[in-house]
Protein backbone atom coordinates (compact mmCIF):
# COMPACT_ATOMS: atom_id res chain seq x y z
CA UNK A 1 0.00 0.00 0.00
CA UNK A 2 1.23 3.43 -1.11
CA UNK A 3 0.48 6.81 0.62
CA UNK A 4 -0.47 10.10 -0.91
CA UNK A 5 -0.94 12.57 1.78
CA UNK A 6 -2.65 14.78 0.15
CA UNK A 7 -2.09 16.94 3.32
CA UNK A 8 0.24 20.03 3.88
CA UNK A 9 1.33 19.14 7.32
CA UNK A 10 1.55 15.13 7.39
CA UNK A 11 4.73 13.78 8.99
CA UNK A 12 7.50 12.90 6.90
CA UNK A 13 5.83 14.40 3.35
CA UNK A 14 3.31 17.34 4.29
CA UNK A 15 2.69 19.00 1.18
CA UNK A 16 4.65 17.29 -1.35
CA UNK A 17 1.25 16.04 -2.97
CA UNK A 18 -0.72 18.67 -1.54
CA UNK A 19 -1.85 20.07 -4.89
CA UNK A 20 -4.16 17.78 -6.85
CA UNK A 21 -2.62 17.04 -9.98
CA UNK A 22 0.66 16.49 -8.28
CA UNK A 23 -1.10 13.90 -5.93
CA UNK A 24 -2.62 12.07 -8.86
CA UNK A 25 0.91 11.98 -10.55
CA UNK A 26 2.75 10.75 -7.21
CA UNK A 27 -0.22 7.66 -6.93
CA UNK A 28 0.10 6.41 -10.78
CA UNK A 29 3.95 6.40 -10.12
CA UNK A 30 3.45 4.35 -6.85
CA UNK A 31 1.44 1.93 -8.90
CA UNK A 32 4.41 1.68 -11.40
CA UNK A 33 6.82 1.13 -8.75
CA UNK A 34 4.72 -2.16 -7.46
CA UNK A 35 1.93 -0.24 -5.25
CA UNK A 36 -1.24 -2.92 -5.02
CA UNK A 37 -3.43 0.00 -3.43
CA UNK A 38 -2.86 3.48 -2.98
CA UNK A 39 -3.77 4.84 0.64
CA UNK A 40 -5.13 8.32 -0.23
CA UNK A 41 -5.47 10.36 3.32
CA UNK A 42 -6.88 14.25 3.53
CA UNK A 43 -5.79 14.32 6.97
CA UNK A 44 -2.99 14.14 9.27
CA UNK A 45 -3.01 11.66 11.94
CA UNK A 46 0.67 12.75 13.34
CA UNK A 47 0.94 13.62 16.80
CA UNK A 48 -0.33 16.93 17.93
CA UNK A 49 -2.06 17.36 14.87
CA UNK A 50 -5.44 19.24 14.55
CA UNK A 51 -8.85 18.43 12.42
CA UNK A 52 -10.11 19.50 8.97
CA UNK A 53 -12.92 19.97 8.16
CA UNK A 54 -15.51 17.43 6.91
CA UNK A 55 -15.71 19.70 3.68
CA UNK A 56 -12.23 20.46 3.09
CA UNK A 57 -11.42 17.10 3.61
CA UNK A 58 -13.91 15.93 0.67
CA UNK A 59 -12.22 18.15 -1.42
CA UNK A 60 -8.76 16.98 -0.63
CA UNK A 61 -9.09 13.62 -1.13
CA UNK A 62 -12.31 12.66 -3.61
CA UNK A 63 -10.95 14.21 -6.98
CA UNK A 64 -7.75 12.25 -6.54
CA UNK A 65 -9.58 9.02 -5.94
CA UNK A 66 -11.59 9.96 -8.76
CA UNK A 67 -9.13 10.33 -11.41
CA UNK A 68 -6.48 7.45 -9.86
CA UNK A 69 -9.92 5.12 -9.86
CA UNK A 70 -10.61 6.13 -13.38
CA UNK A 71 -6.73 5.00 -14.59
CA UNK A 72 -7.61 1.87 -13.27
CA UNK A 73 -5.76 2.70 -9.98
CA UNK A 74 -6.97 0.66 -6.67
CA UNK A 75 -7.55 2.84 -4.38
CA UNK A 76 -8.02 2.92 -0.81
CA UNK A 77 -9.22 6.21 1.58
CA UNK A 78 -7.43 7.11 4.54
CA UNK A 79 -10.42 8.45 6.56
CA UNK A 80 -12.25 8.23 10.32
CA UNK A 81 -15.06 10.03 8.53
CA UNK A 82 -18.27 8.10 7.00
CA UNK A 83 -19.41 10.71 5.06
CA UNK A 84 -15.85 10.81 3.56
CA UNK A 85 -15.91 6.87 3.38
CA UNK A 86 -19.09 6.92 1.91
CA UNK A 87 -17.99 9.59 -0.84
CA UNK A 88 -14.76 7.88 -1.68
CA UNK A 89 -16.05 4.90 -2.52
CA UNK A 90 -18.66 6.46 -4.98
CA UNK A 91 -15.60 7.93 -6.35
CA UNK A 92 -13.97 4.34 -7.10
CA UNK A 93 -12.32 3.68 -3.65
CA UNK A 94 -12.20 -0.02 -3.31
CA UNK A 95 -11.21 0.16 0.44
CA UNK A 96 -11.76 2.03 4.31
CA UNK A 97 -8.40 2.12 6.26
CA UNK A 98 -10.04 4.03 9.37
CA UNK A 99 -7.33 4.94 11.57
CA UNK A 100 -9.63 4.81 14.75
CA UNK A 101 -11.26 1.75 14.05
CA UNK A 102 -14.74 3.25 13.71
CA UNK A 103 -14.30 4.75 16.80
CA UNK A 104 -13.74 8.79 15.40
CA UNK A 105 -17.39 8.39 13.96
CA UNK A 106 -19.54 5.38 14.95
CA UNK A 107 -21.71 5.37 11.85
CA UNK A 108 -18.52 4.59 10.43
CA UNK A 109 -19.44 0.55 10.59
CA UNK A 110 -22.65 0.91 9.21
CA UNK A 111 -21.54 3.17 5.97
CA UNK A 112 -18.98 0.69 5.20
CA UNK A 113 -20.93 -2.11 5.92
CA UNK A 114 -23.37 -1.27 3.23
CA UNK A 115 -20.66 -0.69 0.68
CA UNK A 116 -19.03 -3.99 0.91
CA UNK A 117 -15.93 -2.81 0.92
CA UNK A 118 -12.96 -4.43 2.98
CA UNK A 119 -12.44 -2.43 6.11
CA UNK A 120 -9.50 -1.77 8.38
CA UNK A 121 -10.16 -1.10 11.78
CA UNK A 122 -7.05 0.15 13.68
CA UNK A 123 -5.91 0.09 17.15
CA UNK A 124 -6.66 3.46 18.52
CA UNK A 125 -7.05 5.32 21.79
CA UNK A 126 -7.71 9.21 20.95
CA UNK A 127 -7.16 11.52 18.53
CA UNK A 128 -3.76 12.92 17.77
CA UNK A 129 -3.63 16.09 20.09
CA UNK A 130 -3.24 13.91 23.08
CA UNK A 131 -2.92 10.31 21.77
CA UNK A 132 0.48 10.39 23.69
CA UNK A 133 -0.66 10.32 26.93
CA UNK A 134 -2.79 6.84 26.35
CA UNK A 135 0.41 5.20 25.79
CA UNK A 136 0.19 3.23 29.15
CA UNK A 137 0.30 -0.54 29.23
CA UNK A 138 1.06 -3.13 31.31
CA UNK A 139 1.03 -5.64 28.60
CA UNK A 140 0.60 -4.21 25.32
CA UNK A 141 0.19 -7.08 22.84
CA UNK A 142 -2.38 -8.65 25.33
CA UNK A 143 -3.86 -5.07 25.51
CA UNK A 144 -3.93 -4.26 21.92
CA UNK A 145 -5.48 -7.69 20.85
CA UNK A 146 -8.44 -7.96 23.72
CA UNK A 147 -9.12 -3.75 22.36
CA UNK A 148 -9.18 -4.76 18.72
CA UNK A 149 -11.28 -8.07 19.58
CA UNK A 150 -13.80 -5.44 20.97
CA UNK A 151 -13.92 -3.22 18.10
CA UNK A 152 -14.34 -6.50 15.50
CA UNK A 153 -17.37 -7.36 17.86
CA UNK A 154 -18.48 -4.11 17.24
CA UNK A 155 -18.00 -3.80 13.89
CA UNK A 156 -19.97 -6.74 13.16
CA UNK A 157 -22.83 -5.65 15.32
CA UNK A 158 -23.65 -3.10 13.10
CA UNK A 159 -23.37 -5.37 9.63
CA UNK A 160 -20.17 -5.15 8.68
CA UNK A 161 -18.78 -8.86 7.89
CA UNK A 162 -16.30 -10.94 8.69
CA UNK A 163 -14.80 -11.16 5.25
CA UNK A 164 -14.28 -7.46 5.30
CA UNK A 165 -12.11 -7.31 8.29
CA UNK A 166 -8.70 -6.15 7.83
CA UNK A 167 -6.95 -5.50 11.50
CA UNK A 168 -4.24 -2.84 12.07
CA UNK A 169 -2.03 -2.70 15.45
CA UNK A 170 -1.71 1.07 14.77
CA UNK A 171 2.00 1.57 15.48
CA UNK A 172 2.64 4.49 16.84
CA UNK A 173 -0.95 5.56 17.73
CA UNK A 174 -0.67 5.85 21.55
CA UNK A 175 2.12 3.73 21.16
CA UNK A 176 6.01 4.53 22.95
CA UNK A 177 8.52 2.88 20.85
CA UNK A 178 9.13 -0.36 23.25
CA UNK A 179 5.25 -0.76 22.44
CA UNK A 180 5.69 -0.89 18.67
CA UNK A 181 8.68 -3.41 18.67
CA UNK A 182 6.68 -5.17 21.15
CA UNK A 183 3.49 -5.78 18.97
CA UNK A 184 5.64 -6.24 16.03
CA UNK A 185 7.46 -9.39 17.60
CA UNK A 186 4.12 -10.33 18.91
CA UNK A 187 2.37 -10.79 15.16
CA UNK A 188 1.72 -14.39 15.95
CA UNK A 189 -0.80 -13.39 18.71
CA UNK A 190 -2.06 -10.68 16.49
CA UNK A 191 -3.09 -13.38 13.94
CA UNK A 192 -4.70 -15.30 16.33
CA UNK A 193 -7.32 -12.51 15.92
CA UNK A 194 -7.83 -14.28 12.58
CA UNK A 195 -8.29 -11.49 10.21
CA UNK A 196 -5.29 -10.47 7.48
CA UNK A 197 -2.83 -7.97 8.83
CA UNK A 198 -1.55 -4.37 7.97
CA UNK A 199 1.40 -2.73 9.10
CA UNK A 200 2.13 0.62 8.72
CA UNK A 201 5.66 1.46 10.44
CA UNK A 202 6.87 3.43 7.33
CA UNK A 203 9.29 6.43 8.71
CA UNK A 204 7.54 6.53 12.00
CA UNK A 205 9.00 8.36 14.80
CA UNK A 206 10.04 5.00 16.40
CA UNK A 207 12.32 3.83 13.92
CA UNK A 208 14.02 7.53 14.19
CA UNK A 209 14.27 6.91 18.00
CA UNK A 210 15.89 3.07 17.69
CA UNK A 211 18.26 4.66 15.43
CA UNK A 212 19.57 7.25 17.25
CA UNK A 213 22.73 9.30 17.63
CA UNK A 214 24.55 8.94 20.23
CA UNK A 215 24.00 12.04 21.70
CA UNK A 216 20.48 11.09 21.73
CA UNK A 217 19.27 12.80 18.68
CA UNK A 218 16.41 10.81 16.80
CA UNK A 219 17.45 9.84 13.39
CA UNK A 220 15.32 12.16 10.76
CA UNK A 221 12.02 10.87 8.79
CA UNK A 222 14.21 11.34 5.85
CA UNK A 223 16.53 8.89 7.26
CA UNK A 224 14.49 6.04 7.85
CA UNK A 225 13.29 4.30 4.87
CA UNK A 226 16.21 1.83 5.21
CA UNK A 227 14.73 0.69 8.60
CA UNK A 228 11.28 0.72 6.97
CA UNK A 229 12.60 -1.90 4.42
CA UNK A 230 13.91 -4.09 7.32
CA UNK A 231 9.98 -3.87 9.34
CA UNK A 232 8.72 -4.35 5.99
CA UNK A 233 10.80 -7.56 4.96
CA UNK A 234 10.05 -8.70 8.72
CA UNK A 235 6.82 -8.62 8.74
CA UNK A 236 6.11 -10.22 5.20
CA UNK A 237 7.58 -12.83 6.79
CA UNK A 238 5.78 -13.14 9.71
CA UNK A 239 2.31 -13.67 7.62
CA UNK A 240 1.53 -9.49 7.40
CA UNK A 241 -1.20 -9.05 4.43
CA UNK A 242 -0.28 -5.83 3.84
CA UNK A 243 2.34 -3.33 4.64
CA UNK A 244 1.89 0.64 4.38
CA UNK A 245 4.71 2.68 3.13
CA UNK A 246 6.15 5.97 1.27
CA UNK A 247 8.30 4.50 -0.63
CA UNK A 248 6.98 1.79 -2.57
CA UNK A 249 9.98 0.22 -4.83
CA UNK A 250 12.44 -0.84 -2.21
CA UNK A 251 9.94 -1.79 0.12
CA UNK A 252 8.11 -4.15 -2.83
CA UNK A 253 11.45 -5.97 -3.23
CA UNK A 254 11.62 -6.97 0.20
CA UNK A 255 8.14 -8.53 0.02
CA UNK A 256 9.15 -10.28 -2.48
CA UNK A 257 12.57 -11.48 -1.17
CA UNK A 258 10.30 -12.32 2.01
CA UNK A 259 7.96 -14.11 -0.25
CA UNK A 260 11.13 -16.13 -1.68
CA UNK A 261 12.25 -16.93 1.97
CA UNK A 262 9.19 -18.05 2.58
CA UNK A 263 8.95 -20.39 -0.14
CA UNK A 264 12.30 -21.81 0.14
CA UNK A 265 11.63 -22.65 3.47
CA UNK A 266 8.34 -24.70 2.50
CA UNK A 267 9.82 -26.49 -0.52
Amino acid sequence: MGVVNVTPDSFSDGGLWFDEATAIRHGLELVEEGADLVDVGGESTRPGAARVSLEEELARVVPVIRALAGEGVAVSVDTMRAEVAKAAVEAGALLVNDVSGGLADPVMPQVVAATGVPYVVMHWRGHSHDMDKRAVYEDVVAEVCEELAKRVDFVLAEGVSESQIVLDPGLGFAKQTEHNWQLLAGMDRLHELGHPLIIGASRKRFLGRTLADQDGTPRPFSRSDDATLAVTALAARAGAWCVRVHRVGPNADAVRVAAAWKQGGDG
